[in-house]
C-alpha cells in the first residue's frame, strides 16, 4: 500500500544542464538522471505525479518556428507549449519506465498533453514576469525587444530573457483523467505549468499566449488530487532570505504564516522562487496537516526522509 501521494514540480536544472547545448540528445542524457530520484521515490510506495518546467524548451521551439517563417508558417505560442510537453514528456516516459525495470516495478508512465483553463481578464496579461527561452546579456536583449517587439527583463542576476504573461491556474481540464489513472499509473501532466486556454460561454476551450508557472499548477493538481506532499524541486538545497548576500539565511521548516511575512518583506524574486514560495503556502494553507518541501533534485530523496530542504507546514 503506498505511504502517500506526492506531486512532484521538476525545475528547469532538471531537464537541462548549464553551459550544453540544449540538443534532445543532451537533454535525454539529464532527463536519464533526472528519473532515478522519481524511480527510487516510487521504490519507497510513494504514488507521483510529475509537472515539468518548460522554459527553455518553449522559448526554443518558438524561435525555431519564427527563424524558418519563410519555409514555414510560424506556430502559436500555445501549440509550441503542446510540443512542448509532448517531447518532454516522451523523455520522461522513456528514461522513468527504464529506471524502474531496473528496480522490478512494472508501472506504467504516461503524458497527458494538459489544458489549464485561465482568465482571460487576469492583470498577469498587463504585466508580463514569466521568464522564456534563453539567457541573454543586457546589449543582446536592447537588440531582440528593438527587433522583435518582445519584453525581456533581467532574471535574478542570471542574465536577461523574454517575458509572457503568467496568469493563475484556475482548473485542470485534464484532471479527470489524471483521477482515473492515479491508482496504476505515474502519470505526467500540467507540463509547463499547462497550455493556457480560455473557456467561452459555450464550454469550448481556446488556446492563448502565456506561460501558467509550473509551481503555481503543480499546487492546483496536488490540491486537487489530496496529495500528501507537494515537492518543489529547484536548483538550490533551502530556500534563503537575502539570497547571495553576506547575510543570507536558509530555511530550514516554516509556517505558512512565515512563508507569507517573508513574501510580503519582498526576498523572493518574481519568476524564480516567489512562485514557488507562493505555491507552497497555496497548497498547505488548503490542505491542514499535509506538507510542501522546497529543494534540489539532488537532495530530494533527503528531504522526505526530514534531513535536509524547506519545509512549509
Amino acid at each position: 500500500m503506498a505511504i502517500g501521494k506526492i506531486v512532484v514540480a521538476l525545475g528547469g536544472n532538471a531537464l537541462q544542464r548549464k553551459g550544453v547545448p540544449a540538443t534532445a540528445a543532451a537533454q535525454l542524457e539529464v532527463v536519464t538522471e533526472t528519473v532515478e530520484y522519481l524511480a527510487e521515490m516510487s521504490f519507497r510506495d510513494y504514488e507521483l505525479a510529475i509537472v515539468h518546467g518548460n522554459g527553455p524548451q518553449v522559448g526554443n521551439i518558438v524561435l525555431a518556428s519564427e527563424t524558418a517563417a519563410d519555409v514555414v508558417p510560424p506556430m502559436p505560442f500555445d501549440v509550441c507549449g503542446a510540443m512542448s510537453q509532448g517531447y518532454i514528456g516522451y523523455h520522461i516516459q522513456q528514461a522513468l519506465r527504464h529506471a524502474l525495470q531496473k528496480r522490478k516495478r512494472y508501472i506504467p508512465v504516461v503524458t497527458i498533453i494538459t489544458q489549464v483553463v485561465v482568465d482571460e481578464k487576469d492583470p498577469a496579461f498587463k504585466n508580463p514576469t514569466k521568464p522564456i527561452g534563453a539567457f541573454y546579456s543586457e546589449e543582446e536583449a536592447e537588440k531582440i525587444s528593438r527587433e522583435e517587439g518582445y519584453e525581456l527583463k533581467e532574471d535574478s542576476g542570471r542574465g536577461w530573457r523574454r517575458v509572457v504573461a503568467s496568469p493563475m491556474p484556475k482548473r485542470i481540464v485534464e484532471f479527470s483523467c489524471l483521477r482515473e489513472l492515479w491508482d496504476t499509473t505515474i502519470v505526467i501532466t500540467a507540463g509547463g505549468g499547462g497550455i493556457p486556454v480560455i473557456e467561452n460561454k459555450d464550454g469550448s476551450l481556446k488556446g492563448i499566449a502565456a506561460v501558467i508557472d509550473k509551481d503555481l499548477a503543480s499546487a492546483r493538481l496536488a490540491d486537487n488530487i489530496e496529495a500528501d506532499i507537494l515537492m518543489i524541486l529547484t536548483e538550490v538545497e533551502k530556500v534563503s532570505l537575502n539570497f547571495n548576500k553576506p547575510n543570507q539565511e536558509d530555511l530550514n521548516a516554516i509556517t505558512v504564516d512565515e512563508a507569507r511575512q517573508y513574501i510580503e518583506e519582498g526576498h523572493f524574486a518574481p519568476g524564480s522562487m516567489l512562485p514557488k514560495m507562493q505555491a507552497a503556502v497555496n497548497f498547505v494553507k488548503d490542505n491542514p496537516g499535509k506538507k510542501a518541501i522546497i529543494t534540489s533534485l539532488s537532495k530530494a530523496l533527503e528531504a522526505l526522509d526530514g534531513k535536509t530542504g524547506t519545509m512549509i507546514s
